[in-house]
């Protein structure tokens, strides 16, 4: 089986070629010995290795060493370079490395449509016999040329006319200006105006002041969108159909069966999924912002203008990904960590990583947000996501002065162009965080709430009348007086928040099982606005999912996962602490 390597800067389209190629015939996993992530994919008989996406083959981060250990020992029939045809100064750089593996290669030109804006115009025949490579100009994102493509990977009969002298040079020096006389070469013709509308967009989002305040108000008005205009609105609604015709229909439904089994049905498992399943407008509605922001160009600039602020931990602002990455789910945050430089960043961010707001959380905020702030709830939500960015902040200095006392890694980021978000990445990126979350509810909250159900319901002597002689009460009345200092010393905030470790959107299942659903009218009973505030202060910070565990376990040890599980644990009662002390002085 012929294997072709595909490789290239990060941005310019490389996964998209990949996909295109390869359709729905890929496989995701990791090399062997290291934990980055390996992408094979199949067109007709040919294997397709998608190699981590790189900027040069000599700074030895992760990456750099499988991709150029891969080129090395593995059989490599062809290398396939993808470069950013509007930025070939710096992407022909990474080519001229490639050359040293004495390797076919075709070089795929893409983003042609961005070089013509530009004023870019290349004679890829010149360019071809100057490197002794093969070129195909092409458009990804409108599948232009792919075709092409895919001809010349059919063809099995690769011919390498590089030698020695084609890729030997002294120092980084000498191979800008080899590339700098090859692209004057071939380059017949540059517009005198090269300001685009990418330029003259960021010379208002990268503004030295105005970046910032940009970013908090794009980001509060997709608050606004979830809690205020669509998200919520939607959920209200289905709320109201769950709570008044499904739960009464399948209680009728269910008269002449035995009462234990139509509480299990109407109180356990309706209650604790459907009180979830309602969530699902402002899960959806959330992530269409989020990835019109991705798919636009504008997240790369998030972190750019975060460098400064990340600096300060020592960390690059490349750091702010993963932590974006978080705001969606801990899991893969946490995972794509791996990309940083130095073991030093990557530990400091897989710790800092999940105190960002996942998506899991968000229905515990929506509901009391709703319930007790009913005003101001896209604010009050607004305000939890951000201060999980303040406390990460604060204690990454402190981490930085005390456990990662080290230097600090150059930040090195592709600022893509600025492109109309198109609507099948949108609904695509939307609809893999809804399936993500219609699976859990399937799954690890189907399972919580008939536990909680059964906890509630029973003891060692069988079934109770009294839920006070129940497993579950004994359980919260246990771990209640913890939580009294913060506000909310009672059994089912206790009880809930033990089952949010296995997933976040059981505390809110297990209030709904707990309370038999009706979380708006009981809710009031137990807590006050500012012990609700601190018990989703307390939800923000304290210890992510058993499955952001493992992912911490497997990718940095048992050591710093009991360390991170514990410090969150002492963080959150801290954080609520305060919240609920302070909050208790103005109240008075």
């Amino acid at each position: 089986m012929t294997t072709i390597a595909l490789l290239g800067n990060p941005n310019v389209g490389k996964t998209t070629l990949f996909n295109a190629l390869t359709g729905s015939n890929q496989y995701v996993g990791n090399w062997p010995g290291v934990t980055v992530e390996k992408k094979e994919g199949r067109f007709n008989n040919i294997k397709i290795i998608d190699l981590p996406g790189i900027y040069a083959m000599d700074t030895f981060s992760h990456e750099e060493k499988v991709a150029k250990d891969f080129l090395e020992n593995d059989d490599v029939d062809l290398i396939v370079n993808i470069v950013d045809a509007s930025n070939l100064d710096r992407n022909l750089y990474l080519t001229m490395q490639l050359k040293q593996f004495k390797k076919p290669i075709v070089l795929v030109l893409n983003m042609m449509d961005v070089a013509e804006k530009k004023g870019f115009k290349i004679d890829y025949d010149k360019l071809g016999k100057l490197l002794k490579v093969s070129v195909i100009p092409i458009i990804a994102s409108k599948n232009k040329g792919i075709d092409e493509v895919k001809d010349i990977l059919s063809k099995d009969d690769f011919i390498c006319n590089i030698d020695d002298n084609d890729y030997y040079f002294n120092n980084e020096k000498e191979t800008y200006s080899y590339i700098e006389h090859i692209i004057n070469k071939c380059r017949i013709s540059k517009s005198d105006d090269t300001s685009t509308v990418t330029d003259k967009i960021d010379r208002l989002l990268l503004h030295p002041i105005l970046a910032y305040p940009l970013f908090i108000g794009i980001m509060m008005f997709i608050f606004q969108f979830t809690f205020s205009w669509v998200g919520q609105p939607l959920s209200d609604l289905m709320d109201g159909y769950l709570n008044d015709s499904l739960m009464p229909f399948v209680s009728n439904l269910l008269s002449n069966t035995s009462p234990w089994f139509q509480s299990l049905i109407v109180d356990g498992i309706l209650a604790g999924v459907g009180g979830i399943m309602v969530l699902l407008p402002i899960i959806l509605a959330l992530f269409i912002g989020i990835s019109i922001l991705e798919d636009s160009g504008y997240m790369s600039r998030v972190a750019f203008i975060m460098d400064k602020l990340m600096r300060k931990l020592g960390l690059s602002g490349k750091a702010f990904i993963p932590m974006i990455v978080g705001f969606g789910c801990s899991v893969p945050a946490i995972m794509s960590a791996r990309t940083l430089e130095s073991e030093k960043d990557r530990k400091l961010t897989a710790l800092l990583v999940p105190l960002m707001s996942c998506n899991a959380r968000l229905p515990v905020y929506a509901v009391f947000a709703s319930i007790f702030f009913a005003s101001h709830k896209g604010l009050v939500v607004a305000s939890l996501y951000f201060l999980g960015i303040a406390v990460a902040f604060i204690l990454g200095l402190l981490f930085k002065n005390t456990i990662f006392k080290k230097d600090e890694e150059p930040f090195i980021i592709e600022l893509p162009q600025y492109k109309r978000p198109e609507l099948k990445n949108i609904i695509k990126n939307t609809w893999d965080k809804g399936r993500e979350f219609l699976k859990k509810a399937g799954t690890i909250i189907f399972a919580m709430s008939v536990v909680i159900w059964l906890l509630q319901n029973y003891n060692f002597s069988g079934q109770v009348d009294n839920v006070s002689e129940s497993l579950l009460y004994n359980i919260g009345s246990f771990l209640a007086p913890v939580f009294e200092p913060v506000g909310f010393g009672n059994w089912e905030a206790a009880v809930s928040l033990l089952t949010g470790i296995m997933a976040k959107e059981t505390v809110l299942a297990s209030m709904e099982v707990i309370y038999a659903g009706d979380l708006t009218n009981i809710l009031p009973l137990h807590f006050t606005a500012l012990s609700a505030y601190s018990f989703m202060v307390f939800v923000l910070l304290y210890t992510p999912c058993t499955s952001a565990i493992g992912a911490m376990k497997k990718e940095y040890g048992t050591k710093l996962t009991i360390f991170s599980v514990f410090y969150q644990l002492v963080l959150a009662w801290i954080g609520s602490f305060l919240v609920f002390s302070i909050g208790s002085l103005f109240l008075q």
